[in-house]
C-alpha cells in the first residue's frame, strides 16, 4: 500500500518539529524542506514543489509569530508574511490535487471582548485585540480561504481542509528571543537569567491579572493528527456551522500564577515585580474545547509538569 506523502509547512518552528516528532514514528512518508530550498513568499517557488512532490496532506504550521513587542514593532511584517505564506499553500496545494490540508490558526482570532470561554461562533463578531490584529487578521483570512475552497471544490475536487484554533502554546522549539518571545519562554529566560546574576527580582509585564490557558506543544501536534484523521462525517457534523474547531487545555491561570510556577520551576530566589504600566494584552483568553473533546480527544500534559520539561530542553539550547 503507497505511503501517504505529508509536507510539514514550518517544520523548524514550535508546531512543526513536534508534528515531525510524532510523524516520524508513524508509516508515511514525511517531506519537509529548508528555507534554501523553497521560499515559502515565492508564488513560484510553491506551486513548483507542489506540482513536484505529488502531496497527499499538508499540515500549514509555517507562520512568524512573536509577542506582544514583536507584534507591535512589525506590524506589516505580519500580515504581510502571513497571507503570502498561506495563500501561497493553501491555493498551490489545490490546484496541484492535495485533497487534505490542516490549517493552524491562532485564539487571537477572536474579539478581544469576547464571552469566555471562547466558542468558534465568535469569530468576527467583535474588535480584535490592538496589539495583534494584523496577525490575527492574516489567519481569520486563512481560516475564510479553507472555507471557501472547501464550499466551491470540495465536492467538485473532493477536498477536505481544515482549520485548528490553539491556545497560547509553549515547549520545546519555543523562541526565547528577549523581545520576541511570547509570554512562556519570555519569563524563563528572563528567571534563568536572574538565577545565574543572582539578581534580587525579575519585572514581569502588566498587572500579573490577565488570565491565560496553556497547552504544550506535543499536546497540540497529537491534537493536529487527531482532527486531520478524523472522518469527515464526524468532523463536519460535530462543528457546524463553523469550519475550524479550538484546541485547548481548559485550564487558565493568572499572570502571576504563572510567573510564580516557573520562578518555582526554574529554582529562582529573588522577588517577583510586575510594571502595571506595560499593556496585559487581552483580559482573559480561555478556549471553548468542548468540540474536540467530543470528538474524542484531551490535552494529557499538565501546565507545572510542561513548564519542567521545557526548563529542561531550554538549559540543553
Amino acid at each position: 500500500m503507497k505511503k501517504s506523502r505529508i509536507f510539514i509547512a514550518g517544520h523548524k518552528g514550535m508546531v512543526g518539529s513536534a508534528l515531525v516528532r510524532i510523524l516520524q514514528k508513524q508509516d508515511v512518508d514525511l517531506i519537509i524542506k529548508e528555507k534554501k530550498e523553497i521560499n515559502l513568499l515565492n508564488q513560484n517557488d510553491v506551486q513548483n514543489f507542489f506540482k513536484n512532490e505529488k502531496i497527499d496532506q499538508v499540515y500549514l504550521s509555517a507562520a512568524k509569530v512573536g509577542g506582544i513587542y514583536a507584534n507591535n514593532i512589525y506590524p506589516a511584517e505580519f500580515i504581510y508574511e502571513n497571507l503570502t505564506i498561506q495563500t501561497n499553500i493553501i491555493h498551490s496545494a489545490f490546484s496541484n490535487g492535495v485533497k487534505k490540508l490542516l490549517f493552524l490558526g491562532s485564539s487571537c482570532i477572536y474579539p478581544k471582548r469576547t464571552q469566555q470561554p471562547m466558542q468558534e461562533e465568535e469569530l468576527l463578531t467583535g474588535k480584535l485585540e490592538p496589539t495583534n490584529e494584523p496577525y490575527a487578521i492574516a489567519k481569520i483570512a486563512g481560516i475564510k480561504m479553507c472555507d471557501s475552497y472547501n464550499r466551491q471544490y470540495g465536492k467538485s475536487h473532493e477536498i477536505d481542509y481544515r482549520s485548528v484554533m490553539p491556545t497560547n502554546l509553549y515547549g520545546k522549539g519555543d523562541n526565547y528571543h528577549a523581545k520576541n518571545s511570547h509570554v512562556i519562554p519570555g519569563l524563563i529566560g528572563k528567571f534563568h537569567q536572574a538565577k545565574i546574576n543572582n539578581e534580587s527580582q525579575v519585572v514581569v509585564w502588566g498587572s500579573g491579572t490577565a488570565k491565560r490557558e496553556f497547552l504544550f506543544v506535543d499536546d497540540m501536534a497529537d491534537a493536529c493528527i487527531y482532527i486531520m484523521n478524523l472522518k469527515a462525517n464526524n468532523y463536519y457534523s460535530c462543528i457546524k456551522p463553523n469550519n475550524h474547531i479550538n484546541i485547548g487545555s481548559g485550564e487558565e491561570f493568572t499572570i502571576k500564577e504563572l510567573a510564580i510556577i516557573i520562578k518555582d520551576v526554574v529554582e529562582y530566589k529573588g522577588d517577583i515585580k510586575f510594571d502595571p504600566t506595560k499593556p496585559d494584552g487581552s483580559p482573559r483568553k480561555l478556549m471553548d474545547s468542548s468540540r474536540i473533546n467530543k470528538l474524542g480527544w484531551y490535552s494529557k500534559v499538565v501546565l507545572k509538569e510542561g513548564l519542567s520539561k521545557t526548563y529542561r530542553e531550554f538549559l540543553n539550547l
